[in-house]
């Protein structure tokens, strides 16, 4: 099993009388992309700058490759690197030129260090070019590749693929997978692009009020949306077609205008159209349908919150 890179133990954030995070715990091993999820307000960017030594701890733990933080920060904090919010670049200097000043707060990062990062994150034949010049998306690049100069263990992103068209997000995603999986480098993610997510990531936490909701790894997730499937049928009598589909199949179902929603998995359509069939009502079309992970994440936010929730 691949070695704790960040180890969280009943963190917890207050500001006055308010609980910004409460009693967090998870774990981020060797090579994992972590995905953190959750509404606005819900404490993502709070917990990211308590890891990032940007604000102070109330209570609990945070262990960054067995340095304890804020007690051993510096050591800490040279396995970190993290972009928080917009990168800060200077705009009329090029982003070699950027990126050499930045190398220049740490010790015997070479120019080759710079090359290599500016590769990886698909810059290398714009190094030359005034950072004003750049898109978004290529700032954004530039400020992982910053972040990544002192080889930390532990990549931070405060929602990375926020502005970016969905070109751009591919680029994100296809390099970010290269750092976990040949670098070996742990990220620590948060996002409100849900689909963009599951692509991504091995894990994913969902945090709401502070509070940390509920962990599921990829498999888990795609588990979930696979048991969330649904058979849309279009008939000439729908209600009678739900009734029939309940009365005699035992299934759930619901009526959606001429549409019958089944809660089943298409194993068990050919069964629902012959005894549709056998009661002479008329199937115009039929369609396997998932829910949506949009409408995944708010049931479980949901049925763990008792409904209370903010807006996304």
């Amino acid at each position: 099993m691949n070695k704790v890179v960040l180890d969280i133990t009943n963190l917890t954030k207050t500001y006055g009388s308010r609980v910004a995070v409460n009693n967090l715990s998870f774990t981020i091993r060797e090579g994992e992309i972590f995905g953190f999820l959750g509404p606005n307000g819900a404490g993502k960017t709070t917990t990211m700058k308590m890891i990032c030594g940007l604000t102070s701890i109330t209570k609990g733990q945070i262990r960054i490759c067995d340095f304890d933080m804020p007690k051993h920060k510096e050591k800490a904090l040279r396995n970190i690197g993290a972009l928080i919010e917009n990168p800060l670049m200077y705009p009329n200097m090029t982003g070699m030129e950027n990126l050499q000043y930045y190398a220049s707060l740490y010790k015997n990062i070479s120019k080759q260090d710079i090359i290599k990062f500016s590769r990886v994150v698909g810059l290398e034949q714009r190094l030359k070019d005034k950072v004003k010049t750049y898109s978004l998306g290529m700032k954004q690049r530039l400020g992982i590749a910053q972040a990544l100069l002192h080889s930390p263990k532990l990549l931070v992103l405060d929602e990375p693929l926020s502005g970016l068209d969905p070109s751009g997000v591919k680029e994100m995603r296809d390099f970010l997978k290269i750092l976990a999986k040949e670098y070996g480098i742990s990220i620590l993610i948060s996002s409100h692009m849900l689909g963009d997510m599951q692509q991504l990531c091995d894990t994913v936490a969902i945090i709401n009020n502070g509070q940390l909701v509920e962990i599921k790894s990829l498999n888990n997730l795609e588990a979930e949306i696979d048991k969330n499937r649904r058979v849309q049928i279009k008939v000439d009598y729908p209600n009678f077609a739900g009734k029939v589909i309940v009365n005699e199949l035992k299934l759930d179902a619901e009526i959606a205008g001429n549409t019958v929603l089944v809660n089943c998995n298409e194993e068990k359509i050919n069964e629902i159209t012959q005894k549709l069939v056998h009661y002479n009502i008329s199937i115009f079309g039929i369609e396997l349908v998932s829910k949506s992970l949009e409408e995944i994440f708010l049931e479980i936010i949901n049925n763990k919150t008792n409904g209370k929730t903010n807006i996304i």
